[in-house]
């Protein structure tokens, strides 16, 4: 049996991190892709800049919920897919910030008094 320090070996697989996590802008860069639209196309069409556009395709910026919708508007991909995929990208990289976590760990110390 394979066993993990306080961890439920029964739960081990729920618990797995992905090595890099995946930005939503990933899957939609290449749904486009796949579909033939070009990014300044689409930008025009949807009324935004196209550095805003490719910036989120590229990971650069997060996904908000008006252009996750926008998005499903256009390609009928599901906005709440995409924004889930967000949040956990956001949620697995400030866990990689060692100083943000160290942060974490001063307040849980602080925390614990009270």
């Amino acid at each position: 049996m394979i066993t993990v320090k306080d961890k439920d070996p029964m739960m081990i697989a729920n618990n797995l991190k992905p090595y890099k996590p995946t930005h939503p802008g990933e899957v939609l860069k290449d749904e486009l892709e796949f579909r033939g639209i070009s990014q300044r196309g689409l930008a025009k069409k949807m009324g935004i800049s196209y550095s805003a556009l490719n910036e989120v395709l590229n990971g650069k910026r997060a996904l908000n919920h008006e252009l996750a919708m926008m998005m499903e508007a256009a390609l009928d991909v599901d906005a709440a897919p995409l924004l889930a995929m967000q949040n956990e990208y956001d949620m697995l990289m400030a866990e990689r910030n060692e100083s943000f976590m160290e942060k974490i760990k001063r307040i849980r110390r602080i925390a614990a008094v009270f």
